[in-house]
């Protein structure tokens, strides 16, 4: 037997409720009965799998009225809803039960017509010269019933205003996903982290030829050559300089960084030079959020002072650029050590996660997967 659309509106039990409902059906019979509507199951799905399942004749009654109403007044609050799922079924119900009642009420118009039609033609038939007087009726339509606010939503569906607002916007942006918050296939905050992601990249994606020919990035990662002198090793006691080219602090200050109009940037920087960063970040009009920290398993230790064994990405903002997950996205991360000034892949894959859009690398000597790669030893 099939299962009423109405029922449908509502999750199935989980497995534990399930076994346990099956449990007492198996012990002391179907006490409940399912209700029927139009020959499928309204009401009692659960019941009528366990009956199924155990071989037993399930009792039943018959409904015959507005299904959609009667399956929200059954289970509108059920104790494992949460509000922006409730929300969800209450406007499923809703909508569909107004679209019933309409049908309903244009079958019931139409047997009407036809009704006052054939007393009409008798009428005629038995008196020739009656029509002559009778007005011709006219079709007036019903008055359009006002659309609810949210309060009013809100109060019908026995949930807070936000639920609300949220349920609205994810039915209109994103119906399926909707449909699988409320059906429990799907926590209501991934999906709108999901909707928000897509909206973020078709945004992105829609000015992408726009920039290419600009030359700007949505996303910058910035690595810059500060001038650090190595330290000597016992492999090659008489290097004491990097392998490459370094700038100045001032310069670096005053790098020209090809940023959109809404650009997720970030800076490296070791100890010694994060107040360079700072005055670079000043002098650039970005917007400071939080400082990113590279947990190394050890690093150098001066004479007399810690060890420093972490670096800082510090990550700041040119406009109101948005990531696309903060799902397990913290500050501090730990990864191994590569080559001198060599920053983990463990970051790369992080930004690449969080962030959608054009990407650039800037002075990297390494190619990173999705990003543009920008400097004098760059490799692309």
């Amino acid at each position: 037997m099939d299962f009423h659309p109405a029922a449908n509106s509502f999750p199935m039990m989980d497995q534990k409720r399930y076994t346990e409902l099956l449990d007492d059906i198996r012990i002391h019979g179907q006490r409940e009965p399912i209700t029927l509507c139009d020959g499928m199951v309204l009401d009692g799905r659960n019941r009528y799998k366990a009956c199924a399942e155990l071989k037993i004749e399930p009792k039943a009654r018959t409904f015959d009225g507005d299904p959609w109403a009667y399956a929200w007044s059954l289970n509108g609050q059920r104790r494992d809803l949460g509000d922006d799922q409730r929300y969800l079924i209450w406007k499923f119900c809703t909508e569909h039960g107004a679209a019933w009642r309409a049908e309903q009420q244009r079958i019931a118009d139409e047997a009407n017509r036809k009704r006052s039609a054939a007393a009409r033609e008798q009428h005629a038939v038995s008196n020739p010269r009656a029509g002559e007087s009778l007005v011709r009726e006219q079709s007036v339509p019903a008055p359009e019933a006002p659309r609810p606010g949210k309060a009013a939503k809100a109060a019908a569906a026995k949930v807070n205003a936000g639920a609300v607002a949220r349920g609205d916007k994810l039915a209109k942006d994103r119906p399926d996903l909707a449909d699988k918050v409320r059906l429990g296939e799907m926590k209501p905050a991934a999906a709108h982290r999901e909707m928000k992601r897509e909206q973020i990249v078709a945004k992105l994606k829609a000015t992408a030829p726009a920039k290419a020919i600009e030359g700007v990035y949505d996303v910058i990662v910035i690595d810059p050559p500060w001038p650090i002198e190595k330290i000597e090793r016992d492999c090659r006691p008489n290097q004491v300089a990097l392998d490459y080219e370094t700038m100045e602090a001032d310069k670096v200050q005053h790098i020209k960084i090809p940023h959109a109009k809404d650009c997720h940037i970030w800076i490296w920087a070791t100890h010694r030079f994060l107040p360079t960063v700072f005055e670079m970040i000043h002098y650039r009009r970005l917007t400071y959020v939080c400082t990113f920290v590279w947990h190394k398993p050890g690093g150098f230790q001066p004479l007399g002072l810690p060890q420093y064994n972490c670096e800082f990405a510090l990550y700041c903002r040119f406009g109101k650029p948005q990531f696309i997950d903060t799902k397990a996205f913290p500050v501090c991360f730990n990864a191994p050590r590569g080559a001198h000034s060599e920053k983990p892949e463990e970051f790369y894959a992080m930004v690449r996660r969080v962030t959608a859009g054009r990407r650039l690398d800037m002075f990297n000597r390494r190619q990173i997967e999705g990003f543009d790669g920008w400097g004098k030893e760059s490799p692309t």
